[in-house]
């Protein structure tokens, strides 16, 4: 059979195939595409990576720093991947064998409460994981207020469960938070201590007794403001019930949205609190993984006109 050029060139335009590779020892997932792709940049493998076109055992990997274990199967597909989002705006940031982190918008449950049991992050992350497999379960493993945005992580099988509960304030090593907060510090930093009791009507409140209730540390940084609010960076040492809300009212300075705890302001049609950073020591690796988001534009948005200044 005599081939011509349109029939050589239609072969050379035909698409490339994936690539599929059976690991056959522990690793990291970039140090084992690193190995295998020897002819590819770094940033090139990186970007692979960022593009969605990486999956283990059948699962999207955009985590570099991921753990691969002997006898799974690294997929690198030719063709970007689609970003996946769930209904009610719930991303997908990352997610392997152990676990599945989102970035939760404002206005939803974490889990299910005695008013609230269909529109959870729960529920759409359970119906999300059985569309694989109806055999499969979520976990919780920390929560947020309904009102609070930001990085929720949840479990994959009940051995990550106990692992991350049983040890999660020595597993965490940072929960890092943006506020907008009403009116301008004074002190534009700090480190607010307290213990935290609750109402019957479950409102929260601050003791300066030591022991009595529960030890909150909230350290605060402001990082913009103008002549109403303030923008903050807050790291937490301690994570108990809305312990933000109630250390910024302890200083004179809710938490925008706040209702609850006395804010008069609402700029933004929400609570003003998104979590952006949560980084954790693996209970079985040892690694550090840590997930970051950016704050809402609506929230950097309160602090584009000329009177605002960078905080010290």
């Amino acid at each position: 059979m005599i081939k011509t050029k349109r029939d050589m060139r239609q072969k050379g335009n035909a698409p490339k195939p994936d690539i599929e590779f059976v690991v056959t020892e522990p690793s990291g997932l970039l140090d084992f595409l690193l190995l295998k792709l020897s002819n590819k940049s770094r940033n090139h493998v990186k970007a692979l990576l960022t593009h969605r076109q990486v999956s283990v055992d059948g699962i999207v990997i955009t985590q570099y720093d991921t753990v691969i274990r002997e006898g799974q199967r690294v997929k690198i597909s030719r063709t970007a991947g689609p970003v996946i989002k769930q209904k009610n705006s719930l991303d997908i940031l990352y997610e392997d064998n152990d676990l599945i982190v989102i970035n939760k918008p404002a206005g939803l449950l974490s889990i299910a409460s005695d008013k609230e049991n269909e529109h959870t992050a729960y529920r759409l992350l359970t119906d999300y994981v059985k569309t694989r497999d109806p055999e499969n379960r979520i976990f919780a493993v920390h929560r947020l207020d309904r009102d609070t945005s930001g990085i929720l992580m949840v479990a994959k099988n009940e051995r990550m469960k106990l692992a991350l509960q049983d040890n999660w304030s020595d597993l965490v090593t940072e929960r890092g938070y943006v506020a907008v907060v009403e009116g301008k510090l004074q002190e534009k930093s700090g480190r607010i201590q307290s213990w935290l009791k609750e109402t019957k009507t479950l409102m929260m409140y601050s003791s300066p007794t030591a022991g009595d209730g529960l030890e909150a540390i909230t350290n605060y940084q402001v990082i913009n403001e103008s002549s109403e609010y303030s923008l903050l960076d807050i790291r937490l040492e301690t994570g108990r019930k809305n312990q933000i809300r109630v250390h910024m009212k302890d200083i004179g300075h809710n938490v925008t949205g706040d209702k609850k705890y006395g804010a008069r302001t609402n700029p933004l049609g929400r609570l003003g609190l998104h979590a952006y950073k949560l980084a954790f020591k693996h209970p079985f690796t040892d690694k550090i993984m840590c997930f970051e988001t950016k704050a809402p534009r609506s929230f950097t948005a309160l602090f584009k006109d000329g009177n605002t200044r960078k905080g010290r």
